[in-house]
């Protein structure tokens, strides 16, 4: 299992409605989340900033990589590209986060 992290950006004064469409993830989303063995997946947010951290565990990273070309993620990214910094092809900026400290 690998903790994975990294952040994200929200476009200001869009804290409300990205809370709305996660409170209603797609289960066929959730689903293929699973499926790629990710679990624990929390995003927080950062109000000063609109910086999203995301953390995950993954059971496998090249499974959870490969979500990026998923139609139904691409499909939730396109229905998010509205809200966040994304590039042309609407997936999230994502900044990887390095770990310093880690306590079990």
């Amino acid at each position: 299992m690998q903790r994975h992290a990294f952040k994200m950006k929200l476009k200001p004064g869009h804290e409300t409605e990205y809370r709305r469409r996660h409170d209603a993830i797609w289960p066929e989303l959730a689903q293929a989340i699973r499926a790629a063995g990710v679990t624990d997946y929390s995003i927080f947010l950062d109000r000063d900033t609109s910086t999203l951290f995301a953390v995950q565990l993954q059971d496998d990273p090249a499974a959870a990589s490969a979500l990026a070309s998923h139609p139904i993620v691409r499909k939730w990214w396109d229905s998010m590209a509205d809200l966040m910094e994304v590039h042309p092809d609407n997936a999230p900026v994502c900044i990887p986060l390095e770990e310093m400290f880690h306590q079990p």
